[in-house]
C-alpha cells in the first residue's frame, strides 16, 4: 500500500492510475489522489448513514409484520405505516426531466441492450461490436427454425429455410409494392431510389423513404441499406459467396443494427474481489474509451486479434458519403452503495466504499473518450453514462447525483456531463420512482425493471409477513405487472421519450431463441425502448421486435392509460399453496450452487449455468439473491426444515458436480461438502434473513478471499 493524500492505495492500483489513466487525460497524480481523498471524506459518512437508514426501515417493517402476524393484510393501514416511517414519500408536483446532450442511441433510437462483464475483454469487444449482427447467422445457428443446427458443414437445406425466413421478415418491415423480396433477381439504385427487379418488371418499396443508402456501384450495389423504426438493415450482395451464389438476387447476408447500447458491468456479472481483478476491469474500460482494446481469439483453428469495429461507410440516397455507427454506445455500471473495497483504505485503515472509487475512476477513464474526435468517440454528445444499481429511494439517488457533481468539479468537467441510469430494482425505489427521477432530473437517461433483484428485495423487505409464493407463481401476481407497467407510466409522465431510455429486463435463457422471439416482443409492446439480452446473437433476433413495434408510437398510445396502482405494488406475494416443496427447494438450491461454485472457485461472475432440467440459464448475483432469499423465507416460516435444506444442498451438489464434469478447472463439492463454495452457498440460505437487504456479496466475498488465499 502507498500513501496517497489521506488514503492508503494498493500498489497495483497506483501503478495503473498513474502510468495508464492520468497521462491519457492530463491530470496530475497529486490532484487525482487529493480529489479522491476529498470525495471519500465528504461522502463516506453519508453513505454510512444511508445504509443505516436501510437497516432502520427494515427493522420497522419487520416489527410491523410481526405485530400483525395472523391478521388479514390491510393495505391502507400498511400504506399509512410506510408513509409514517418515511419509507413511502408523498408525490410532488408533475415535472419533466431536463437531461441534455444525450446521444441518439439513448434519446431517440429503440433497440436491444447488452450487459457484459467488464473483466472479460473478448466479451466486452463482442458486445461493443454487436451494434451490427448477421440475421442469417442468428437464425441458422439457433433454434428459431424449430431445432438447433447439427454439427458439421453448412447445411444447404437449412440455409434455404433461413433465407426464406429472413425474406419474410423483409416483406413484413420493408415491403415492396406488389412483389416479394423472395422473388427479386436484382437490386439497383436509380436516381436515389431503390429498384427491385422481378420477372414481371421493376418494383419500388411501399415506403420509399426507408431506403437510405447503398455500397458499391448503383447498377450492381454490394449492399443496400434501409432505415426502419430508427434501426438500419443492410442487405449484403455477393454472388461469389456460398450463400449468394445460389440466391436469385445474390444476397449473401442480411445485417441488422442490433445492440444499440451496451452496459459494461462492474457489478452483478463480475467477481472483482482481488485488486488485480478490479484493475483488470478498469483497464478494459480504459481500452474501450480510448478505442485500443484488443483480445486474442481462437476460432476454428485460427488465431486472430479482435478489436473495436470501425464505422460503416455508405453512399446515402442523395449521393453523399456517410458513416453508419459501427459500435454500440457504451454505458458503465458502477457498484452499489453497500460495497467496500480493500484497494483503497481511509486514514484509519478502513476499506472505503467501492462506489466512490468507481465514480472517480470510471469517470476519469471516460474522459479519454471526451478528448477523442467526435467521429471516433463513444459519445459524440460528450456525455459519460453511469448506471447506478441497487439504490433505495430518493435520498440515495440524491446521494449518487451529488457524488457525480463532486467528481465533475474535482476532475474539471462541465456540470451534468455525467448522466445517471437509475435501476428500478429495489422496492423503495419502485414505490418512490417519480421522486427518485426528480432528484436526478438534469442527469437521468435510464430507468428499467427486472424480475430478479426486484423480487429478491420484495422477499427480504416482507420477510416477516409470511411465506412467499413459489417463484414461478410470483410472476403472475398483481404486484409484478403493476411494477412493470408503473415504471413505464412514470417514465412517460416524466418526459422520457426523446431524452431517456425506459428499459426492461433480461431474457435469461440464451439457448431458447425461438421462445425469446415469441415472448420478448412484449417488451417493446410495453413501451420499453430498450430491453436486456444475453448475447450478440440474441440482440440481433430481438432487434426484429423493434421493427415490428414502433416503440415511440406505442409510448404515445400508452400515455392515455391510467397509472398502474401503487396499491397493487404494495400487495405482498404471499403463498396460497406451496406445490411440490422439495422440487421448489431443489430448483433454488441447484441454482445457488451452480452459480456460487464458479464465483468462489474460478472468479466467474456471470455464465450459462444449467438449471435442474439442464436448461442453460444466465446466472448472476441477482439470480442468486432471489434464490437464496426464497429458500431463507421458506425456512423462516416453517415451509421446509433445516434438514430438508441440508439434504437438498448435498443432493444438488452432486447434480452440479455432474453438470460440470467436463470442466478441467472445476473442483467437485461432493462428497466432502466442506469446500469454500459449498459453505458459501449454505450460508447464503441459513444466514439469508440477517443479510442486509438480502444481498449476497458479503458472504461471497469472504469465501472468495478465503479461496484466493489458498491458491
Amino acid at each position: 500500500m502507498q500513501q496517497k493524500s489521506d488514503l492508503l492505495v494498493d500498489d497495483q492500483l497506483v501503478d495503473f492510475v498513474e502510468s495508464e489513466v492520468l497521462p491519457a487525460v492530463g491530470i496530475a497524480p497529486a490532484r487525482f489522489w487529493a480529489g479522491l481523498s476529498e470525495l471519500v471524506a465528504a461522502m463516506s459518512p453519508r453513505n454510512t448513514a444511508l445504509l443505516a437508514r436501510r437497516d432502520e426501515l427494515q427493522e420497522s417493517i419487520d416489527e410491523w409484520h410481526r405485530a400483525h402476524a395472523g391478521q388479514a393484510h390491510h393495505e391502507r393501514a400498511y400504506r399509512h405505516f410506510l408513509q409514517k416511517i418515511g419509507y413511502l414519500h408523498d408525490d410532488g408536483a408533475p415535472f419533466t426531466i431536463e437531461t441534455a446532450n444525450v446521444d441518439p442511441e439513448i434519446a431517440t433510437i429503440a433497440g436491444p441492450q447488452l450487459v457484459v462483464p467488464i473483466t472479460n475483454a473478448r466479451y466486452a469487444l463482442n458486445a461493443a461490436n454487436a451494434r451490427w449482427g448477421s440475421l442469417y447467422d442468428a437464425v441458422y445457428g439457433t433454434d428459431v427454425l424449430g431445432n438447433a443446427p447439427a454439427p458439421g458443414p453448412y447445411d444447404r437445406e437449412r440455409g434455404d429455410r433461413v433465407v426464406a425466413w429472413v425474406r419474410g421478415f423483409l416483406d413484413d418491415v420493408v415491403p415492396l409494392r406488389d412483389a416479394s423480396h423472395a422473388d427479386v433477381t436484382e437490386y439497383t439504385v436509380d436516381g436515389g431510389r431503390l429498384m427491385a427487379l422481378v420477372k414481371n418488371g421493376r418494383h419500388h418499396l411501399v415506403d420509399e423513404s426507408v431506403f437510405v443508402g447503398h455500397s458499391g456501384p448503383v447498377i450492381e450495389p454490394t449492399a443496400i441499406v434501409f432505415l426502419h423504426n430508427g434501426l438500419h438493415i443492410e442487405v449484403v450482395i455477393d454472388r461469389t459467396s456460398v450463400v449468394g451464389a445460389t440466391d436469385r438476387a445474390g444476397v449473401s447476408d442480411v445485417l441488422l443494427e442490433s445492440a444499440v447500447t451496451t452496459i459494461m458491468d462492474f457489478e452483478d456479472s463480475v467477481a472483482t474481489v482481488s485488486v488485480e481483478e478490479k484493475v483488470a476491469g478498469y483497464r478494459n474500460w480504459l481500452g474501450l474509451m480510448g478505442g485500443a482494446l484488443t483480445a486474442s481469439v481462437s476460432k476454428d483453428g485460427a488465431q486472430f486479434t479482435r478489436r473495436l469495429n470501425p464505422d460503416r461507410p455508405v453512399v446515402a440516397a442523395d449521393g453523399s458519403a456517410q458513416q453508419l455507427r459501427g459500435r454500440s454506445l457504451l454505458l458503465c455500471r458502477n457498484v452499489g452503495l453497500h460495497m467496500l473495497t480493500d484497494a483503497v483504505r481511509d486514514s484509519e485503515g478502513n476499506e472505503v466504499f467501492e462506489g466512490l472509487l468507481d465514480a472517480m475512476l470510471t469517470v476519469a477513464i471516460a474522459m479519454v473518450d471526451l478528448q477523442r474526435p467526435t467521429s471516433d468517440a463513444n459519445s459524440p454528445a460528450r456525455s459519460i453514462y453511469i448506471v447506478k444499481p441497487k439504490l433505495h429511494g430518493p435520498d440515495e439517488v440524491e446521494f449518487a447525483v451529488e457524488t457525480f457533481a463532486r467528481v465533475e468539479a474535482l476532475l474539471g468537467l462541465p456540470a451534468d456531463t455525467i448522466k445517471i441510469g437509475i435501476m428500478d430494482e429495489e422496492r423503495r425505489t419502485t414505490v418512490n420512482l417519480a421522486e427518485c427521477i426528480r432528484r436526478a432530473s438534469s442527469r437521468v437517461v435510464f430507468i428499467n425493471t427486472g424480475f430478479l433483484d426486484r423480487t429478491g428485495d420484495e422477499i427480504h423487505t416482507s420477510m416477516e409477513a409470511g411465506a412467499v409464493a413459489p417463484k414461478a407463481e410470483m410472476k403472475s401476481r398483481a404486484w409484478i405487472k403493476a411494477y412493470e407497467d408503473r415504471n413505464v407510466d412514470i417514465g412517460l409522465a416524466c418526459g422520457f421519450p426523446g431524452r431517456a431510455q425506459i428499459g426492461k429486463g433480461m431474457w435469461a435463457a440464451p439457448d431458447l431463441m425461438a421462445d425469446m422471439l415469441t415472448q420478448k416482443v412484449a417488451h417493446p409492446e410495453a413501451g420499453a425502448n430498450c430491453a436486456w439480452v444475453p448475447s450478440p446473437t440474441a440482440a440481433t433476433l430481438h432487434a426484429t421486435h423493434y421493427h415490428r413495434v414502433d416503440v415511440f408510437a406505442r409510448q404515445a398510445e400508452l400515455r392515455a392509460r391510467p397509472m398502474a396502482a401503487l396499491a397493487d405494488i404494495l400487495t405482498i406475494p404471499l403463498a396460497d399453496g406451496f406445490g411440490d416443496r422439495e422440487r421448489e427447494v431443489d430448483n433454488n438450491v441447484q441454482s445457488i450452487l451452480g452459480y456460487v461454485v464458479r464465483w468462489i472457485d474460478q472468479g466467474v461472475g456471470c455464465s450459462k449455468v444449467p438449471d435442474i432440467n439442464n436448461v442453460a440459464l444466465m446466472e448472476d448475483r441477482a439470480t442468486c439473491r432471489i434464490s437464496s432469499q426464497h429458500v431463507a423465507n421458506w425456512l423462516r416460516h416453517g415451509v421446509v426444515t433445516s434438514a430438508d435444506v441440508e439434504a437438498s444442498l448435498r443432493r444438488m451438489a452432486a447434480v452440479v458436480d455432474q453438470q460440470n464434469a467436463g470442466d478441467p478447472l472445476y473442483r467437485p463439492m461432493a462428497p466432502a461438502f466442506d469446500g469454500a463454495a459449498f459453505r458459501a452457498a449454505s450460508s447464503l440460505i441459513f444466514e439469508g434473513c440477517s443479510q442486509p437487504n438480502g444481498y449476497i456479496e458479503p458472504i461471497l466475498i469472504a469465501h472468495r478471499r478465503e479461496q484466493l488465499a489458498c491458491t
